[in-house]
């Protein structure tokens, strides 16, 4: 399981290229080639797409999804060909979920650079470059063909990567490619345990192709499992190795408990009920309808009526001098939910200025070892972040800074319901608007049903995501979810606010203007869900903001605070202050399986966590929906369709209901 908790905060490793004869890159680590220098587009199809059988099987497979994983990214030419051999596969062709990975990922414009030599590829290419993710380390899920070709890139040493998926307990790989640099070159990419983490990963009947015929592959992929043969080389190349899993099972010892392993099941669910339209339940129903599944969305009131009904959010991210499941999580929820809004502003479901802009972020800080430490790491990754001193701060911002902090150039500002609205366009959604407190129980059949005051409906599963509401269901009341009153102010947009061209954050926010208006925020009060609108908050709000902006002060003394207008919303947070996200444990049973915990808190219980069937939640965003919920949903819709999830392992449990049973009795607490 990769856990970084603790260790210092640094960005992933980049490779260093050289050129030979100008086109063809080199790399200067490993002193070897990424492809071919006769042909590398030949020899890529001839070795992987001819090899894994790929066109036949994506064209006869019955699965609604086709999983392809890759030891060795590169420069994405055996995806981009992967791609195209998709996209020629026919109406009936799989979704196609490509994990590769990558422990030293180029460059963009060593990318360009490298995918400039395959003209026939362009398009597919300008679209994996412009996707292409900051170099972190962690996974990063990029989607593409309205979602229906997922590359998961593990920037990760990769016996780590595929031993983490292992451990997952899920067979979703259908076809391999073996491209790492040669084992001559990189011994650590070909090792044996990596053959048997593919062994536990690999389908019955997966197919295997690799350029090398060594004989320390041969033998241990033999020794793993695989049926491998040896097959003529491409172009003058003696051999190359193509293999098929034999469909060998080996029991493996568990290294850590199970509990966050879900009972094993093939069931994919056709329909399915999701409680809230809030930004959780809108990214959640989206996600599950790209896949296919027929949605019903059940709103207590209208769409983005609770906490994601601000007029303005901030795509925000957390920055820390080291690792945690919560700096990981946020940084990798971040990344994603920056290009899950820039597609929907470049294909007009959300409008620029209207709807959102990403048009950056400074935060304020004040913590001198942390800037002084990001300041030197963040120098690799620009794209991600920079440190800034108050003047250029406030050339940025186009106003006066008197504060040193970061600038996040793929942040800015989105219009909640605006995001709400155009996730549930969707025709697999169908949206039940004043349906008031909906009531959920299962039918005989194994059905999740809903009452609401104007009838029922029904569906495979439910998945709760009310926010604080959703403790107010039977199965799900024992989750410690903590209601935080929050108020926003608005302010009219004019001299000296107006001149700000970007969200500043400090103690609150403030962004651009919309429609005329700026939204501050926004007040903190644990445990209160009172929606009253206060003058004192108001005050509160504009106070901060002056001590944010001194040159703004006198201006906002100036300010009634009674009648300024805001808006009251109730976020929902967890203690840990992460999302809330997964199946929901069976309480009782999970409480009995695990009893041993309160004993002895680091006991290896060899067991799958017992759940609700067909019941999950996502909820707990608190006040970083807008980041986090794209990542979570596409996490449990991944899930519940029972795909690779976008996160590592140890993520995934950071995440789920069940994290906090485990805690409290490890803690003797229930």
């Amino acid at each position: 399981m990769i856990k970084r908790d603790s260790q210092p905060w640094t960005p992933a490793e980049i490779a260093t290229l050289e050129w030979q004869d100008d086109r063809l890159p080199r790399s200067a680590r490993f002193n070897d080639i990424y492809y071919s220098q006769d042909d590398g587009l030949a020899e890529s199809v001839y070795t992987f797409i001819e090899g894994t059988d790929l066109s036949a099987r994506l064209q006869r497979h019955r699965r609604n999804e086709f999983t392809i994983a890759e030891t060795g990214f590169g420069t994405g030419l055996n995806f981009l060909l992967t791609w195209e051999a998709w996209q020629h596969a026919g109406a009936n062709r799989p979704r196609l979920n490509y994990i590769a990975t990558e422990r030293y990922p180029v460059t963009r414009p060593d990318l360009t650079r490298a995918l400039a030599a395959w003209p026939g590829l362009a398009a597919s290419a300008k679209a994996l470059v412009d996707a292409w993710p900051v170099p972190l380390k962690g996974q990063h899920r990029l989607l593409f063909e309205q979602g229906n070709v997922v590359l998961d890139l593990w920037f990760e040493d990769t016996t780590a990567a595929l031993i983490d998926l292992a451990e997952q307990e899920q067979r979703w790989v259908d076809a391999w490619y073996l491209d790492g640099f040669a084992p001559a070159r990189n011994p650590d990419m070909w090792q044996a345990g990596i053959f048997q983490a593919m062994a536990a990963l690999s389908r019955p009947g997966a197919t295997l192709a690799t350029f090398t015929a060594a004989g320390d592959v041969r033998r241990g992929l033999s020794a793993a499992g695989f049926d491998v043969q040896r097959v003529p080389g491409f172009g003058t190349k003696r051999d190359s190795l193509r293999a098929r899993w034999a469909g060998r099972d080996d029991e493996r010892p568990a290294e850590a408990s199970r509990w966050d392993i879900a009972p094993s099941s093939s069931y994919r669910p056709g329909s399915a009920l999701v409680i809230g339209a809030g930004l959780a339940g809108a990214a959640t129903a989206a996600a599950l309808a790209r896949r296919g599944i027929t949605v019903t969305v059940l709103e207590r009131d209208k769409v983005a009526s609770a906490a994601s009904g601000n007029e303005q959010g901030v795509l925000y991210t957390r920055l820390s001098r080291q690792h945690s499941s919560l700096t990981d999580f946020t940084l990798q929820s971040f990344l994603f939910a920056h290009r899950h809004y820039q597609a929907l502003f470049t294909s007009g479901q959300l409008k620029a200025g209207d709807d959102g802009a990403l048009c950056g972020c400074f935060q304020q800080s004040t913590n001198e070892k942390d800037l002084a430490y990001l300041g030197d790491v963040l120098g690799t990754v620009p794209e991600l972040s920079e440190v800034l001193g108050p003047e250029e701060a406030s050339q940025r911002l186009g106003v006066g800074q008197p504060s040193s902090g970061y600038w996040l150039p793929l942040s800015g500002w989105l219009h909640p319901p605006a995001v709400c609205r155009a996730l549930l366009a969707h025709p697999n959604i169908s949206l039940i608007e004043n349906a008031g407190a909906a009531q959920l129980s299962v039918r005989e059949n194994g059905d999740w049903r809903a009452d609401y005051h104007a009838g029922s409906v029904a569906a495979d599963i439910a998945v709760i995501c009310g926010g604080a509401d959703t403790a107010d269901h039977d199965r799900t009341g024992w989750l410690p979810l903590q209601p935080i009153r929050g108020q926003t102010t608005t302010l009219a947009s004019e001299l000296p606010i107006a001149d700000l061209k970007a969200v500043l954050c400090h103690e609150g926010y403030i962004a651009p203007a919309r429609e005329g208006s700026h939204c501050v925020g926004a007040t903190f009060a644990p445990s209160s869900k009172d929606t009253r609108l206060e003058a004192a908050d108001n005050l509160y709000n504009l106070a901060r903001l002056s001590e944010a902006v001194p040159a703004w002060s006198t201006y906002l003394a100036g300010l009634d605070p009674v009648i300024l207008p805001g808006r009251v919303g109730v976020r929902c947070a967890s203690p840990d202050y992460l999302p809330i996200t997964g199946p929901v444990p069976d309480l009782q049973g999970f409480l009995q399986e695990f009893a041993n915990l309160r004993n002895n808190a680091k006991q290896v219980i060899d067991a799958r966590g017992p759940v609700v069937p067909g019941l999950y939640v996502n909820t707990g965003h608190g006040s970083r929906g807008l980041s986090s919920t794209p990542l979570t949903a596409e996490c449990l819709a991944a899930e519940i369709s029972r795909e690779p999830l976008p996160l590592s392992r140890h993520l995934r449990r950071a995440l789920l209901p069940a994290r906090f049973l485990v805690r409290d009795l490890k803690r003797g607490k229930i």
